[in-house]
């Protein structure tokens, strides 16, 4: 993913983007991987071989990810660590915490955060929603930028892959959300182009 953005931020222009406002997206397993890389931009750990491109991205959207791999408050659900064991880490977490650690998104919340809209049902039964809430919760006790969360009663894992009122609901939501976001990155942008050239007169 994090070629993925570097890729972006340096061909986005040609085909119309603006490669100063790239926001990352993802859901379930790249809830994990988007938010995973919203907070390790610029990390040389996370981007090895091109531990100089610039991966920040303005905004992060996850829909109902997975957030914490070492599971510290006992909300995954039971089966998770032998998943995790077996088909993603493939390492026994009990002589490789470190590595679940470095894989766990909610091990990586610094101030220095890009906004999040995070989006989870409370009857998600692959990924618990107590998951999503703690996430939050070390989200806005430590970030300086704006963190959105929207709980939907009885949506289930994937909810959105089905057309409804719900997801219509939701898809506005991130599209207002993403709007703000946009808003304030023009409002900043200006200000310091403003600054620049009262300073030059």
């Amino acid at each position: 993913m994090k070629r993925a953005l570097a890729w972006v931020q340096e061909h986005i222009a040609e085909y119309g983007g603006d490669p100063d406002f790239v926001v990352i997206t993802g859901g379930s397993a790249g809830g994990h991987l988007a938010s995973l890389a919203a907070l390790t931009a610029n990390d040389p750990e996370y981007q090895p071989g091109f531990e100089s491109r610039d991966t920040r991205v303005r905004a992060c959207v996850s829909f109902y990810g997975v957030y914490d791999f070492t599971d510290r408050k006992g909300l995954a659900r039971p089966d998770t660590r032998g998943l995790l064991e077996r088909y993603v880490v493939k390492r026994p977490f009990a002589t490789a915490r470190e590595a679940y650690e470095r894989a766990s998104p909610m091990s990586r919340i610094t101030p220095d955060a890009p906004p999040f809209f995070v989006i989870h049902g409370t009857n998600d039964t692959l990924v618990p929603v107590g998951e999503a809430r703690l996430f939050v919760e070390l989200l806005r006790g430590a970030a300086r930028t704006p963190i959105v969360y929207a709980e939907l009663p009885g949506a289930q894992h994937a909810f959105e892959v089905f057309v409804s009122l719900r997801t219509a609901h939701v898809l506005r939501g991130v599209e207002r959300f993403l709007a703000y976001v946009y808003s304030e990155h023009l409002a900043r942008r200006d200000a310091q182009l403003h600054e620049r050239a009262s300073s030059a007169e």
